[in-house]
């Protein structure tokens, strides 16, 4: 087994947009031939669009790009970017009369920071298409990682900063990788060292406070936390799958948010994986699953330590560079 380049799984492009002054932007991941996608929602407050569409028991059977964006709901107005963008090139499903380019698409809350009256509309969506390259793919403070953070249980003067991340590896001719926008509610754990690396800070920022300790401790406050959440990723393979096998793979990622985000699947966060098969030949189902969760959880790693400061925002650099 082996580490490479996600973009070493071949048949995808990635394209970052943003407007760093706003603070957001957005990802999109395409792929021109279509590939079959399935998608697992585990948090309690998703933004998506085109999810249903994914349900094995529905008609279609692939999907030509998924967008990650910020700006909350407003955000997925920059699918019809990615849409336009696939029709001017003949991409998308046949409907006779034209092309209909199937675009999923799910959505983080990032309006605390920057300009909330700024987010990800169709022209940022189909700029993010134009910049899509097959040959590098860009981590930290881009796309729709701009405005992440994470540990905001007690407010953004005390949260750190979160970003894009990417992982992948290679079992023979199996490929597996991930990319993901981490914009937790919660703290980061590097599940190999079991050191914390972004979260809420203490009051006097010099060290790190605990999420799951401050709600626990206010078990009994019917708290309003939705003000900044929701972990985005995308698991890309080499590997033959139907849209049932997908939805499952898609599911079995989800492991590598619990071994990374404290906590994970948080009513106040909207927590999404897709799965993207690029379907070259079958594999076990079971040995793609772990290896999806063990590439998420390095990419979710990646995001916080490629990060950079933005809006005053903290970041796993500033930090380490005091050696704290």
């Amino acid at each position: 087994m082996k580490q490479i380049d996600f973009m070493e799984i071949g048949g995808i492009k990635v394209g970052h947009a943003q407007d760093t002054e706003a603070a957001t932007g957005c990802s999109v991941i395409i792929c021109e031939s279509g590939a079959v996608v399935g998608v697992d929602v585990r948090g309690g407050a998703p933004g998506t669009r085109e999810t249903d569409l994914l349900d094995p028991v529905n008609l279609v059977s692939q999907a030509h790009a998924v967008l990650l964006t910020g700006g909350s709901a407003f955000g997925l107005d920059a699918a019809a970017g990615v849409m336009a963008y696939l029709e001017e090139r003949n991409i998308g499903f046949d409907v006779q009369v034209t092309k209909v380019p199937i675009v999923c698409a799910a959505a983080l809350f990032d309006l605390t920071v920057g300009d909330h009256r700024i987010r990800p509309d169709k022209a940022m969506g189909y700029q993010a298409c134009v910049n899509a390259r097959s040959d590098a793919c860009g981590q930290g403070s881009v796309g729709a990682g701009t405005g992440a953070t994470v540990g905001k249980i007690l407010g953004m003067d005390r949260a750190m900063k979160g970003g894009i991340g990417t992982y992948a590896l290679q079992v023979g001719e199996l490929k597996v990788g991930a990319l993901v926008a981490v914009n937790c509610l919660g703290d980061v754990i590097d599940p190999l060292s079991g050191k914390k690396l972004a979260g809420v800070l203490n009051e006097d920022r010099t060290g790190f406070d605990d999420t799951e300790e401050i709600m626990i401790k206010s078990y009994s406050q019917n708290k309003d936390l939705f003000s900044g959440n929701t972990t985005l990723g995308v698991i890309a393979t080499n590997a033959a799958l139907t849209k049932a096998q997908a939805t499952k793979l898609a599911a079995m990622a989800q492991n590598g948010y619990a071994r990374t985000l404290r906590p994970a699947h948080s009513m106040f966060d909207g927590d999404t994986i897709f799965a993207m098969s690029l379907g070259e030949f079958d594999v076990e189902l079971s040995v793609v699953g772990l290896l999806a969760a063990r590439v998420m959880e390095r990419a979710v790693v990646q995001a916080v330590k490629t990060a950079k400061s933005l809006c005053q925002i903290h970041c796993w650099a500033d930090r380490n560079c005091h050696g704290q």
